[in-house]
């Protein structure tokens, strides 16, 4: 099996566990860097709902082997030592965590790698599933992105099965759009339901409507967690060409 952006000498990067202040809290999280002496853009990188596990350490190492300084918060810190494997126990810890809450970590994160050695000042943020989710919501409700890449984030029209709102969710995320405040590239699987092509059309119309800068693209032949190669949702070929657009991407605007 081909991973799109495989890191094939290790050493080549610099990559440790850290801890970071959010608030009164502190925040987990996965660092990786060139070891390279440099001057690097950061980079945000927001799992899925099972947490910093091994393959969003291996993401976060592929996004600094091509010269980010990339950060893997744990949105799930506060939680403790709680097994994200098990699926219901990763939604509950999604569907538990407050937006604001989110929002203040993933600031705090940007912040984070903006006093990293070398740190060109510029952040971006891509997150997966739950991530995706986050990572919208956060460049809405924030200034201090740079761009955002939203990969298939779930529950964006509702906060939860059969729910359109919760306290933890109180307005869908799809319905702040028209305050993005900063490039978006928002990625879905035609094969998806959650997030369904359908809601990929909505979220182009009001973007449009909005007037924002943003791309929106429906990857064929794929469903959701396509780039997921650790679970049987991966697809290879979509996974190589969200691979350059996501580089492409950032390039344009983190450069």
């Amino acid at each position: 099996m081909a991973l799109a952006g495989e890191v094939k000498d290790l050493q080549a990067l610099i990559s440790q566990e850290v801890t970071f202040q959010s608030g009164s809290d502190q925040i987990k999280g996965y660092l990786s860097r060139p070891r390279a002496a440099g001057n690097y853009p950061g980079l945000i990188v927001v799992h899925e709902i099972f947490g910093v596990n091994e393959h969003i350490r291996d993401v976060t190492r592929r996004f600094a082997n091509v010269g980010y300084i990339a950060l893997a918060p744990n949105l799930f810190s506060r939680l403790g030592d709680v097994d994200l494997s098990d699926v219901e126990k990763g939604r509950a810890a999604a569907f538990n965590l407050p937006d604001e809450q989110a929002v203040r970590d993933l600031e705090a994160a940007a912040s984070f790698l903006r006093t990293q050695p070398g740190a060109t000042g510029k952040v971006g943020c891509i997150g997966f599933c739950f991530g995706g989710r986050e990572t919208l919501l956060f460049a809405c409700k924030s200034d201090k992105l740079d761009a955002a890449v939203d990969c298939w984030g779930g529950f964006i029209s509702y906060a939860a099965p059969g729910q359109r709102t919760t306290a933890q969710r109180p307005t869908p995320v799809i319905e702040m759009v028209e305050h993005l405040r900063c490039p978006l590239f928002a990625a879905f699987g035609a094969e998806d339901q959650n997030p369904s092509p359908a809601e990929a059309e909505e979220l182009r119309a009001r973007l449009e409507k909005a007037g924002k800068t943003f791309k929106v693209k429906i990857y064929q032949n794929a469903g959701h967690a396509f780039f997921a190669d650790y679970r049987p949702t991966y697809r290879e070929a979509a996974a190589f060409e969200l691979w350059r657009d996501v580089l492409e991407f950032f390039g344009q605007y983190l450069a």
